[in-house]
């Protein structure tokens, strides 16, 4: 499992912002689920778009993202994710969006990216379906 935060090292004992996010993957055979927590916004692209990145390559045929824990997103945190699905699949990887919050799910609607990225019910995820 690898824990990643956005914030950094200085400001570790500080109040957790509301841009930090932060990511664990859980590599299974086949796939990896990565599970992002805080908020997807503007301050933290950089650092996620970075931490995907890495962890495309090591995540099989299949890398979902549990959105499960995620706050809020705008506009620059849904650029990260359709930047990861087009280089994911250039890759040959398969990217799945897993259980967003109700903000998540009606931006997601509201820009039609419901519709160019795939999402998973929440019960995929804990179920670790890789399908």
């Amino acid at each position: 499992m690898t824990t990643f935060t956005t914030t950094p090292p200085a400001a570790a004992d500080l109040v957790r912002g509301p841009h930090e996010v932060r990511m664990r993957a859980h590599r299974r055979p086949g796939h990896t689920i990565v599970a992002l927590s805080g908020a997807l916004d503007g301050a933290a692209a950089a650092a996620l778009r970075e931490h995907l990145i890495g962890a495309l390559r090591p995540s099989g045929r299949l890398l979902i993202l549990d959105l499960s824990a995620v706050t809020s997103a705008d506009a620059a945190g849904l650029a990260v994710l359709i930047g990861i699905r087009r280089r994911a699949a250039g890759l040959g990887i398969t990217l799945r969006l897993a259980a967003p919050g109700p903000q998540v799910a009606a931006l997601l609607r509201a820009t039609g990216l419901d519709r160019a990225l795939i999402v998973l019910p929440a019960r995929a995820v804990r179920a670790g379906l890789a399908a």
